[in-house]
């Protein structure tokens, strides 16, 4: 009886393992389907051009150039606000690596606009090879304007066909485009410029003195009206446009004596900082005057004159 009990416990282990062998050829031969598979699969950002007019998609397409954005700032907050979601808005929907810089003038001296955009292009323009100089009250919104590299010559984003306010021809203030080389070439701009104006016509002389072309955006759907946005309030913020000493006669004239070569400032910090979405740096840019050439970086104000506008008065 024991021998046939061995002979059954043999066999029925033998059995077992011999189902076992079948049953995983049978698995290791079979189709394994992917059907159910759930894998998160990472890929490559698409390369295309936002035909949509959606803002809020961003164009990956990587760009040849690199633009920083010039902006000369002093107590414009509440523009600046407005100005840095506008323009990431704006820009996102072209081909472009860009960056916004805001030049923020913290001495005591007046306004220098000029001044600004040759401390913020000797401070950037090794990462970047084309700037964008740009007023922060003037804001585009037709999307036909086009921020791309400037390969032949300065272009006039906010040209006098265009801009809401200035006509005259060789207007080519509130935004210019303009590469690297060609602002080396004319030497930058004047630093003569205290207070409001003129710093861009004398910009002008020195582009048409060098052989540069300004070209200007063409067969653009808007006019004057529609084109851009100007944002400045004349009545909350006036403009500094007071002249002293021989201020007058000397800005009328081509500066052969200033530049990008002879600009004096100080960096006193630098911030990044993001308004919105927006990424921003700020350079806090202190100037320095040279009064015995520039005596009006200073100017006393009086009023009270017949017709209603500021006199001019000469310090002892």
């Amino acid at each position: 009886m024991e021998v046939v009990w061995k002979s059954i416990k043999f066999k029925y282990i033998f059995a077992c393992i011999l189902i076992t062998f079948i049953i995983s050829c049978l698995i290791s031969i079979a189709p394994i389907s992917i059907d159910e598979c759930k894998c998160e699969i990472t890929t490559q950002p698409s390369h295309y051009n936002n035909k949509q007019g959606n803002s809020d998609v961003k164009t990956y397409r990587k760009s040849e150039h690199r633009l920083a954005v010039l902006v000369p700032f002093r107590d414009r907050f509440e523009e600046l606000l407005i100005f840095a979601p506008h323009m990431k808005k704006f820009l996102d929907k072209q081909t472009i690596d860009y960056h916004i810089f805001i030049l923020n003038q913290v001495d005591r001296f007046r306004f220098n606009r000029a001044s600004l955009i040759n401390v913020g292009f000797l401070e950037i323009s090794k990462a970047f090879d084309y700037i964008a100089i740009h007023d922060v009250d003037l804001l585009p919104v037709n999307d036909e304007l086009s921020y791309s590299f400037p390969n032949k010559g300065p272009h006039h984003v906010s040209s006098p066909e265009l801009h809401p306010r200035y006509h005259y021809p060789t207007f080519i203030g509130g935004i210019l485009l303009i590469k690297r080389d060609h602002f080396i070439q004319v030497n930058g701009m004047s630093n003569k410029y205290w207070g409001w104006g003129l710093e861009d016509d004398e910009f002008y002389v020195r582009l048409k003195e060098a052989g540069l072309i300004v070209s200007r955006p063409q067969n653009i759907s808007t006019g004057t009206h529609n084109t851009f946005k100007h944002i400045h309030d004349r009545n909350h913020r006036k403009r500094d446009m007071i002249k002293c000493y021989n201020q007058r006669e000397v800005t009328r004239k081509r500066d052969r004596q200033t530049g990008l070569n002879n600009v004096s400032y100080k960096i006193l910090g630098t911030i990044k900082m993001t308004i919105g979405d927006t990424s921003l740096t700020v350079l806090n840019i202190s100037l320095m005057c040279d009064k015995l050439n520039t005596p009006w970086c200073e100017c006393d104000k009086v009023v009270g004159s017949k017709d209603g506008k500021s006199k001019e008065k000469k310090k002892a």
